[in-house]
């Protein structure tokens, strides 16, 4: 049951347009730096340091003052239920398949600043989409917010498209990450904790920058991998059609 404060909340009373203020801020934050990172010629990772690092702090600030933490899913692992940890298996096999590529050639300093910014963009991306928006999007029904924030989290990733990406790799990463965020927003509402879906972020954006770029020998992986994240989306889907423990994150908070 909704307390009064919950139900008073800006969130609450105008979802549509607290879930467009937070994709519009995030947007203009991204533009933002990468302009400034163009002018000053910067390296390709400076526009999402200069623009993340403020929203993660900011996120931190948030959180802590709201006592969000909780209610979006920041729990103890052992609250997972011992039969929701099958519902990750798919995701283990995605990271085992794009690590296939190997390692390139990298210094020790190289890997702990990929650390670094791969749990930044875990962090920041993992919060917004299956934390706030998703949360503030789940009054609405659970596949309204699904779609929505998985949408919204494949619409950032157009900006690739400025980047002078060839189209068919840009649509693929769209479409990749579409079937991603649609999975990891479904996990969350499966087993309400935030922590593993930030975890797997990491683990696969540090994969991918540490690995061989070699893309067209392993458009065949990324194409498994689609087909994986689509029977992964029905799966849990179907999943959540059982009745649940509780198909819903907590309201309170």
């Amino acid at each position: 049951m909704l307390n009064r404060k919950t139900k008073d909340s800006f969130s609450h009373k105008h979802p549509i347009l607290t879930v467009v203020i937070i994709e519009v801020l995030l947007l203009l934050a991204v533009f933002a730096a990468g302009a400034y990172s163009t002018i000053k010629e910067l390296s390709y990772t400076s526009p999402v340091l200069i623009s993340f690092i403020p929203i993660a702090l900011v996120l931190i600030a948030y959180f802590t003052w709201k006592k969000k933490w909780n209610p979006l899913g920041f729990r103890k692992l052992n609250s997972i239920p011992a039969a929701g940890w099958l519902y990750y298996s798919p995701l283990l096999l995605i990271l085992i398949t794009i690590s296939l590529k190997g390692m390139r050639e990298i210094s020790a300093s190289e890997i702990l600043f990929f650390i670094f910014f791969t749990l930044l963009v875990g962090f920041v991306e993992e919060s917004i989409y299956r934390g706030l928006i998703l949360k503030t999007l789940l009054p609405k029904g659970i596949p309204t917010a699904v779609i929505t924030s998985s949408t919204l989290f494949a619409v950032t990733h157009v900006l690739n498209v400025l980047s002078g990406q060839d189209i068919f790799q840009t649509v693929l990463q769209i479409v990749y990450a579409l079937l991603i965020g649609a999975v990891l927003a479904l996990l969350m509402v499966k087993n309400q904790n935030i922590i593993p879906l930030i975890l797997f972020h990491f683990l696969h954006n540090f994969i991918q920058f540490v690995g061989n770029d070699n893309s067209d020998v392993f458009i065949g992986y990324d194409l498994f991998i689609l087909l994986v994240l689509a029977v992964h989306c029905v799966w849990l889907s179907l999943s959540l059609r059982k009745p649940p423990v509780s198909t819903r994150i907590d309201q309170a908070g």
